[in-house]
């Protein structure tokens, strides 16, 4: 259970999240020694100071839920989140431009955020419930090429989820050197196993507690 846990972005990016759900958040991932708490840009700096002196680290979402911002806009929103204090950022593609197949664009501003927050880890969410399977891929190869740390499979807030056959694409494309996250939908530890298996090495899910407790969540994310 241990080693779930410690691949575990406990999240709550609900717009309705007030600073106390935040704070019980931080609270949970310090206990349970998740990897990392995953929240909107505006309470970044509130769980920096609350997990000050723990290996918990600070997660947020840039260009978060559509992606659909521009590549300046979303290096800034990298940069001013590691100002105030992230450690980790998910960046949403764009998958209207992917769709269209406009691969530089999106190329470009993977690149953009990754060379905005050159000492900070960066995932990159290409939305999978949108995409066909080649565009998947396409996406993950752009993910590697930008030099981004981890493709990640959902916003949690589109049409789908992380499935097992998903991670299992992505794994196979970006090979072992490069992170796959799963999130969307895992909210038992039955989930949780069937993603890892097919090749997860993090897991965003707002469901950690139960799942670490052995228990199933209703939680949607």
């Amino acid at each position: 259970m241990e080693k779930v846990a410690s691949i575990i972005d406990h999240t709550l990016l609900k717009p309705e999240a007030t600073p106390e759900q935040i704070d019980k958040l931080c609270a949970e991932a310090a206990q349970y020694k998740f990897a990392s708490v995953c929240v909107n840009p505006v309470y970044v700096a509130r769980c920096a100071k609350n997990l000050a002196g723990t290996d918990v680290k600070v997660c947020t979402v840039i260009g978060f839920p559509l992606g659909a911002n521009t590549k300046e806009v979303k290096a800034f929103e990298a940069q001013n989140a590691v100002a105030n204090g992230a450690h980790e950022v998910d960046m949403v593609i764009s998958n209207g431009l992917l769709r269209a197949g406009d691969i530089k664009a999106v190329y470009e501003e993977i690149k953009a955020v990754v060379d905005a927050v050159p000492n900070t880890l960066t995932k990159v969410i290409i939305e999978t419930s949108l995409l066909t399977d080649e565009q998947k891929a396409i996406a993950s190869l752009l993910t590697v090429a930008a030099g981004a740390d981890f493709v990640k499979t959902s916003t949690g807030f589109s049409t789908g989820g992380a499935t097992a056959e998903d991670v299992a694409l992505m794994r196979a494309v970006v090979g072992p050197n490069t992170g796959v996250k799963a999130s969307g939908g895992i909210r038992s530890l039955a989930d949780a196993k069937a993603v890892m298996e097919a090749g997860a090495d993090r897991l965003g899910c707002s469901a950690g507690v139960a799942i670490v407790q052995g228990q199933v969540s209703q939680e949607n994310y």
